[in-house]
């Protein structure tokens, strides 16, 4: 997802952007369209049900959509992480606590003025991936801009700064960052998924080069059809079992309404990805659950309310798609 900041107040985006709500209140997903002068292009989505048009849960429970308006407002939001929503203004980007608590003001976290690198820019951000809340001492926020520029920051000490880093391999370009708990580094998967790079606050870098294994077998008219796909390549990592997967996400165009087209799923492909490179490709990835959207992915386990028992799937959420696949179908 990319997102222009310093936008001017009736810029709009053809960019989904989804918010996550906290740990604890990871029963609600909400999705909205930057695009929209009002909150008609906003759907939420509970374990209870699929997605929702935002006039009719209105109706439901004015109250406890506060925070959805709030959000639908916020035109310089950038996705979510860590139950902390990155916001843009004036050029500065700040942090806006998920609260659903409508008797205390959010809190709000400044960041430090963005610095562009020299043949670098820092308008257009792909997304905003954090370590930690931050709130925590040790928490590093990265952010990754459309282009070489990779920025990194820690919110909770004193005269924070960015460090910032210029990747030289173009296929990092357009790519989102992750942070990997467990490699305790912020990732990107290249283009095309066959090399991953990780990066650290202290401009430690590493490149790691994938072998994709078990391939299934695809027709002919499967090949050319994902062939003719927009294709992207998400990491993921089970806060659970500590695993790492690729998610190989296939769209195509599906129709063109009032001049945007709107894509939808053709294929989902999941690899889990070992120390030592291997790509192998898999239908089934446990008790499990991966969820995709337009600005991160992450896995949700059997105990979790988003997953429902639906396990071993692909979930879709996106403004215009809410879908589960059957890894075993793919």
């Amino acid at each position: 997802m990319s997102l222009l900041l310093n936008q001017p107040p009736k810029l709009c985006f053809r960019k989904r952007v989804l918010v996550r709500s906290s740990p604890h209140l990871s029963y609600l997903l909400v999705c909205a369209d930057p695009c929209a002068a009002n909150c008609d292009k906003v759907v939420m989505c509970t374990f209870a049900g699929g997605p929702t048009p935002f006039e009719e849960w209105n109706k439901r429970n004015e109250k406890d959509l506060k925070l959805c308006r709030e959000i639908s407002k916020e035109m310089g939001t950038i996705g979510s992480s860590n139950g902390w929503v990155p916001i843009s203004k004036d050029g500065v980007l700040h942090l806006r606590e998920m609260n659903v608590n409508h008797d205390v003001d959010p809190k709000r976290i400044m960041l430090p003025p963005l610095v562009t690198l020299p043949h670098c820019q820092s308008q257009y951000v792909t997304n905003v991936a954090m370590s930690s809340s931050p709130e925590e001492e040790d928490c590093v926020v990265a952010v990754k801009f459309l282009g070489p520029q990779l920025s990194f920051c820690r919110p909770a000490t004193s005269n924070s700064e960015w460090i910032n880093v210029r990747i030289s391999n173009p296929c990092f370009f357009s790519s989102p960052v992750m942070f990997s708990k467990k490699d305790d580094m912020f990732r990107i998967a290249g283009s095309g998924g066959h090399l991953i790079g990780s990066w650290d606050l202290h401009k430690h870098s590493k490149l790691q080069s994938l072998r994709f294994q078990n391939l299934p077998e695809l027709t002919k008219t499967k090949r050319d059809l994902l062939d003719s796909c927009y294709t992207s390549q998400h990491l993921v990592e089970s806060k659970t079992t500590s695993e790492t997967f690729m998610v190989k996400w296939y769209k195509k165009t599906q129709n063109i309404i009032k001049g945007i087209p709107r894509m939808k799923t053709q294929a989902i492909m999941v690899f889990k990805l070992d120390d030592e490179g291997n790509a192998v490709y898999t239908q089934d990835i446990g008790d499990q659950s991966i969820f995709l959207t337009m600005s991160e992915g992450f896995c949700v386990p059997r105990s979790s309310h988003l997953c429902r028992r639906l396990l071993n799937r692909v979930k879709i959420f996106d403004l215009y798609e809410d879908r589960y696949y059957k890894l075993a179908d793919q």
